[in-house]
C-alpha cells in the first residue's frame, strides 16, 4: 500500500509595510487665561493681581487689560501651556478675580 502524502506548497513569505521612521511633533496646546469684569474688585486689586501672578507683566500692560476688562468684560491675560496657565489661573482665582474657565487658544 502506498501512502499519498500531502505536498507543502510554498507560498510567498508575508512581508510587513516598512515602518517609516519619520516622527512627527505635535507641540502641545497653549491656554488662554481669561478675566472676566464683576462689580466687587476694584481696578486697583484687579491690577495689583495681574501684576502679583502674571510673570513679565508690567503695570502699564495691567492697568490697560483691567481697562479692558472693565469696558469690554472680559480680557485674556496671559497665554501658554496648561501647567502654568492652572497654577496662575488658580491663583488670580483664589485672589477674588471673575474667571472664565481655561480654554484652549
Amino acid at each position: 500500500m502506498t501512502s499519498v502524502l500531502p505536498q507543502a506548497t510554498s507560498s510567498a513569505p508575508a512581508i510587513a509595510p516598512e515602518k517609516t521612521r519619520q516622527t512627527t511633533r505635535q507641540t502641545y496646546p497653549n491656554y488662554k487665561i481669561i478675566v472676566l469684569n464683576d462689580d466687587f474688585n476694584t481696578f486697583q486689586h484687579v491690577t495689583e493681581c495681574l501684576l502679583k501672578y502674571i510673570p513679565g507683566m508690567g503695570s502699564d500692560q495691567a492697568w490697560e487689560l483691567t481697562n479692558q476688562i472693565h469696558h469690554e468684560g472680559q480680557a485674556v491675560v496671559w497665554v501658554g501651556p496648561l501647567e502654568q496657565a492652572e497654577l496662575y489661573h488658580t491663583q488670580l482665582t483664589r485672589a477674588g478675580l471673575t474667571m472664565a474657565p481655561l480654554e484652549k487658544a
